[in-house]
């Protein structure tokens, strides 16, 4: 996914310097403003090659920051290719080079970090909503055999360990948080509210905070490869495995949902679309999501990036919020 360099960073300028009150810039994308604001909506940001289109802020504002679920994890993919861009990983290394303990378990033997972030690799989901300290997520009992999708928080939380691990590991402080702050987000231009911590380490699956702008921001430096002043930071393989269909799911990459026919749901009272006539038309898209419907969309056959934010995550979490339709609302964006 690419877009031209001079476009992400007209669009970083155009959302830094918007106008700070609730409005839209163009009437093309009332109805999916509708639609959303009608489903608990609190922002919906719309950006093409880079340009800001339209905003929409109902019952909230641009700075304000809101929780985004679930949608925090897919900046653990991202972390996992800029650490591969430096050399203190790579996906498919067994995740007990690291993990020592996982050694003489030929079961946890056999994961691998391309696995762990793929949701394949044998760790159990756990508790949505209630994440394992990154020591407890390590200690806990495989859930069964690789091969298997398993949604959750803890394979997160074991990424969270293994980097926080090689980064003592390579003489560096470490706190996860700091290193995803200084490696990735700062060179991006993003930046977030407080990101929930656990004894001292940011919660990977689902603490961070963040402004419609920043997400989309960080939305479009993804599609756009990650470059910084020319370069790309983190490694481009790595980078494009993200958004690569795993053998355990074909709609879910590593850490990043693809829609498309046949994906796998993260539960069965999700609403997240997966049936070839609900999806039939569209584009390929990418998406982090979150309980409440917390959406960023990739959609890179239109260049364009889109942020959705809502409240009502617990009850989102407890399988409110079946009303939502990516794919009704996408065709409200992209028609």
């Amino acid at each position: 996914m690419q877009i031209d360099r001079r476009g992400l960073l007209g669009g970083a300028l155009a959302i830094a310097t918007a106008p700070t009150v609730g409005w839209a810039r163009s009437g093309d994308h009332a109805a999916a403003a509708a639609y959303s604001a009608q489903r608990r909506g609190v922002s919906l940001l719309v950006m093409q090659g880079g340009r800001l289109l339209f905003e929409d802020y109902p019952r909230s504002g641009p700075d304000d920051t809101h929780e985004l679920a679930s949608g925090t994890k897919s900046f653990s993919g991202v972390l996992a290719a800029a650490m591969v861009q430096d050399g203190l990983l790579t996906l498919d290394e067994p995740c007990a080079d690291t993990l020592t303990e996982w050694r003489d378990d030929p079961v946890k033997r056999a994961a691998t970090i391309r696995t762990l972030l793929g949701l394949s690799s044998g760790v159990g989901g756990g508790a949505v909503g209630r994440p394992s300290t990154y020591a407890a997520s390590v200690a806990q009992p495989f859930a069964g055999a690789a091969g298997v999708f398993r949604y959750g928080p803890t394979p997160f939380q074991v990424f969270g360990e293994i980097v926080r691990r090689k980064l003592a590991a390579a003489g560096r402080s470490d706190d996860v948080l700091a290193f995803m702050d200084e490696r990735l987000l700062r060179p991006a231009g993003v930046s977030h509210g407080p990101w929930r911590r656990q004894n001292g380490q940011p919660n990977m699956p689902s603490g961070a905070r963040f402004n419609a702008r920043n997400w989309a921001r960080f939305g479009a430096f993804v599609q756009g490869g990650c470059r910084v002043d020319g370069r790309a930071i983190v490694d481009a393989a790595a980078l494009a495995d993200c958004f690569r269909p795993t053998p355990a799911n074909p709609g879910y990459g590593l850490t990043w949902w693809l829609l498309r026919p046949g994906l796998v749901p993260p539960g069965p009272r999700s609403p997240i679309d997966s049936s070839a006539a609900a999806l039939a038309g569209l584009p390929a898209v990418s998406m982090a999501a979150g309980a409440g419907n917390q959406r960023l969309y990739l959609v890179p056959d239109r260049d364009m990036v889109i942020v959705r934010q809502a409240d009502g995550i617990l009850r989102g979490m407890m399988g409110d919020g079946t009303d939502w339709s990516d794919a009704e609302f996408l065709r409200l964006i992209l028609s």
